[in-house]
């Protein structure tokens, strides 16, 4: 545990590498802990269902692959399905629309690499002989710290970077009229 609390305070990092950014776009912040903790919470969910299928005996060398498979294509369901959610919930907030599309598109990614990810780890964990129940609380941590990275990257890159949004006049400080 004191390793993965070293580990978390990556984020601080990452955050005080970025603070320019979210001083000139405070709405990341307003939604960090919602991308961080789907990120977090999906990777989990992902890890526990592959865990449970090495300990019954489901998941093998053999059937690994096809249970990968699987997971690939419920990240890309469940992150479609959580971003549509949190677009809206993020549009209702009343987030200029720009904002709203790089923190949609920065929590598609997070919980896209999350589910992969929560699958992965307990396979790998596997494969080194370690014990892959493990990989529950590592993959909270390493998703905090990687949900924090793509938020930043994500928001970098579409907010000020070379695929800025905010030259395009249907999205420039576009404000959902009486928006909570």
């Amino acid at each position: 545990l004191i390793g993965l609390l070293v580990l978390q305070s990556c984020s601080s990092f990452i955050l005080s590498d970025n603070e320019g950014l979210i001083q000139r776009h405070p709405s990341i912040v307003y939604f960090l802990t919602m991308l961080v903790g789907a990120g977090g919470n999906a990777g989990n969910q992902s890890a526990v269902r592959i865990i449970r299928g090495l300990a019954t005996g489901s998941i093998t060398s053999t059937t690994q692959w096809q249970f990968l498979k699987r997971e690939v294509k419920m990240a890309v369901l469940i992150s479609t399905l959580i971003t549509a959610v949190g677009f809206v919930r993020v549009l209702l907030f009343g987030t200029d629309m720009v904002d709203t599309i790089a923190i949609s598109v920065a929590l598609c990614a997070i919980v896209f690499i999350s589910v992969v990810a929560g699958a992965s780890l307990p396979l790998i964990l596997e494969r080194m002989d370690l014990d892959a129940a493990h990989a529950s609380t590592t993959i909270q941590v390493v998703m905090d710290i990687s949900g924090v990275l793509i938020v930043c990257a994500v928001s970098a890159l579409l907010l000020e970077g070379p695929l800025s949004l905010d030259h395009l006049p249907l999205l420039a400080s576009t404000v959902v009229p009486g928006a909570i």
